[in-house]
């Protein structure tokens, strides 16, 4: 099969995502490549249909048993041979698993780094391997956000397998990582780099909130999202606890905490429960996360400030991975970058971790587009507010701010882009500091242009360009100030910048306009809620709906859009528990029968039939062949009653 029949049987997707096609044609022609792409991007089917569409098996490394264990049961779910080798394996398993390799059985094998190394001279040698995957591969780089040593050792792959393609896949790397990753495992091939835009998750900042109104706002967010499940980061193992118990305590819904202090037994059986919709709400240290591949997580919220943009990133990645939407809020106070600061000059890593935590809290007090700081944070500039965080729903006053940008973008390039930020606002305000003096930077035509300006608002100014995508700071050198592509159209007069105005009297203040008391903006809302209001809509447009989907005329979302169908939430909520009884029937999590996107399109277009139903996006052959005519029954009941 080509990779598109592929995609269409194993997948019930009718087209890819951008990358996609070239990623996996590119591993198909033998060649390697880096593929950087956001959680729920889409990046497991980059090896997954090369893996299935070429002669051998692929070898998958990935950190976390739990992560193993997640992916192979979603691909034996949609009909795929895949197994992991790891220490959970009894003998009896490991040699069956070992057979079904020699014998050519298996598509995808996963693997720790530590097993792919030891299995490298006998296992791995004795089998026909169609490509190495390296997944999460910021874990080998240093200046990753969760470096691993066991990784280092990979780069071994291209010399103990020559002309094999190998893949290495994250979903959070500045920069710095990036050329990491490609160095260590010797990667020849072309870097793929898609959007970090995730549209589905709505994004908001409370700052300054006090025990008692994080723990009011976090109960309403769970009233807005019924019997959703929900992630709290905490900072401490102690915060994580509190949080749990009062929130069982107060909402009666099923909240638990997890941390690296409970026993490995008890961090699974949480894990589990979480996975299998026993447990709707974990309160968690970072320790939990990266083996999770639960794709009908609602929404994130981080008790306190996250030590960085990339674990940050990633944490709220794990809400909406089914592309529906999902909601984040972030809450810090002075005590968060207290206590961070303390652990960064603790770590063996100060001045990279130091920087990070800057941006991070630059992250959090930005007056511009939340979503425009975080992807030009990943290198992606864009001009454009997202209309869908806390800033753009209630921006700020702001100003023409032009001249401002341009004079601090002139004294950066005047240094030949060499000058950190403090340097720049020592040029901008006139001042003969020692480097100022040391580098001659007082001969520059910039020195004093900007002295009518305090230091402090040059900070911000700076700051602003900084999120807004005209500046990025080059941590591999001295954290000096480069100019991006969008900097320079400023620079030259291309472009026009508009500067938010500097209020400094709300510092550390809960905002009274956004208290825990105010509800949401209706994009906020859950597809569940919305699904509230929505009206049965007229057999007609059902009808033209399904006709068009059965001839595969148009995408089901497509088809919702320029219909304007709505949907049915007491349909939702019945197909929702037929889900859960079928998942817990065959011991399956619940997402990995149908994701909850699928069940809010089957309750919106009500399939009747099972060519309407195999031609929902999302649903492939094999699910349709095993679920189809289950769902369809109890549409049609649901149908005759109604």
């Amino acid at each position: 099969m080509t990779p598109k029949e592929i995609l269409k049987k194993y997948y019930g997707y009718d087209s890819f995502r951008p990358n996609q096609e070239d990623i996996i044609n590119e591993v198909m022609a033998g060649k390697d490549c880096f593929v950087l792409m956001p959680t729920g991007g889409g990046k497991s089917l980059c090896y997954q249909i090369p893996a299935l569409a070429m002669p051998g098996t692929a070898v998958i490394v990935s950190p976390l048993i739990s992560l193993m264990h997640d992916q192979v049961e979603a691909l034996k779910a949609n009909g795929i041979p895949a197994e992991a080798l790891n220490s959970e394996n009894n003998p009896e398993e490991e040699t069956i698993i070992r057979r079904r390799c020699l014998s050519g059985d298996l598509k995808l094998i996963y693997v720790s780094p530590e097993k792919l190394l030891s299995e490298i001279p006998y296992l791995f040698k004795s089998i026909k391997i169609s490509l190495f995957a390296i997944d999460e591969a910021h874990c080998i780089s240093q200046w990753g956000h969760d470096f691993r040593p066991e990784y280092a050792n990979l780069g071994i792959i291209h010399e103990s397998f020559p002309g094999i393609p190998v893949m290495a896949l994250t979903a959070t790397a500045d920069k710095l990582t990036r050329q990491d990753i490609v160095k260590l495992l010797h990667l020849n091939g072309r870097t793929f780099i898609s959007s970090f835009d995730r549209p589905n998750l709505s994004l908001a900042v409370k700052r300054g909130y006090r025990k008692k109104e994080k723990l009011q706002y976090i109960s309403r967010l769970m009233q807005r999202h019924p019997g959703e499940a929900g992630i709290i980061y905490c900072l401490s193992r102690k915060n994580a606890e509190k949080v749990a118990e009062e929130l069982s305590a107060s909402t009666g819904i099923n909240c638990e905490a997890y941390h690296a202090g409970m026993s490995t037994q008890e961090r699974a059986r949480i894990q589990e429960g979480f996975k299998m919709d026993q447990i709707q709400v974990v309160c968690a240290t970072i320790a939990f996360g990266m083996g999770i591949d639960k794709s009908n997580v609602r929404w994130v919220v981080h008790y306190n400030l996250p030590k960085s943009i990339e674990s940050f990133y990633q944490e709220i990645g794990r809400a909406g991975r089914d592309g529906a939407p999902a909601e984040t809020v972030l809450f810090y106070s002075l005590a968060d970058i207290i206590q961070l600061r303390k652990f960064a000059e603790d770590s063996g890593q100060q001045g990279i971790n130091m920087e990070k935590l800057k941006r991070m809290q630059e992250y959090a007090e930005a007056q511009v587009c939340r979503r425009r700081i975080l992807l030009n944070y990943f290198g992606e500039q864009t001009a454009h507010e997202c209309k869908h965080c806390d800033i753009c729903e209630n921006p700020p006053q702001k100003f023409e701010g032009t001249v401002i940008v341009q004079k601090a973008l002139s004294a950066v390039a005047r240094t030949n882009e060499m000058c950190g930020v403090s340097t720049c606002i020592e040029i901008l305000r006139g001042l003969h500091s020692s480097t100022v003096m040391r580098l001659h930077y007082d001969q520059l035509p910039t020195f004093g242009v900007g002295k009518e300006t305090s230091s402090d608002d040059w900070q911000d100014y700076i700051l602003q360009m900084m999120q807004m995508g005209f500046t990025e700071i080059a941590y591999n050198q001295h954290n000096a100030l480069k100019i991006t592509s969008l900097g320079w159209d400023v620079l030259r007069g291309k472009r026009k910048v508009q500067l938010a105005v500097i209020d400094r009297s709300t510092e550390y203040a809960p905002n009274k306009h956004s208290s825990a008391t105010k509800g949401v903006p209706k994009a906020h809302l859950s597809a569940v809620q919305l699904g509230l209001k929505a009206q049965i809509e007229s057999s007609t447009r059902m009808n033209i709906a399904r006709t068009k989907i059965t001839n595969g005329n148009m995408k089901s979302t497509e088809l919702i859009a320029q219909l304007g169908l709505q949907e049915d939430n007491a349909l939702f909520q019945r197909i929702r528990q037929l889900r859960l009884d079928l998942a817990q029937e065959q011991g399956y999590p619940a997402y990995i029968v149908l994701n909850d996107k699928v069940l809010h399109t089957l309750a919106t277009i009500k399939p009747t039939t099972i060519e309407q139903f195999g031609a929902i996006d999302g649903v492939g052959e094999y699910k349709t062949k095993k679920y189809g005519q289950i769902f369809i029954d109890a549409i049609k009941k649901y149908l005759k009653e109604s």
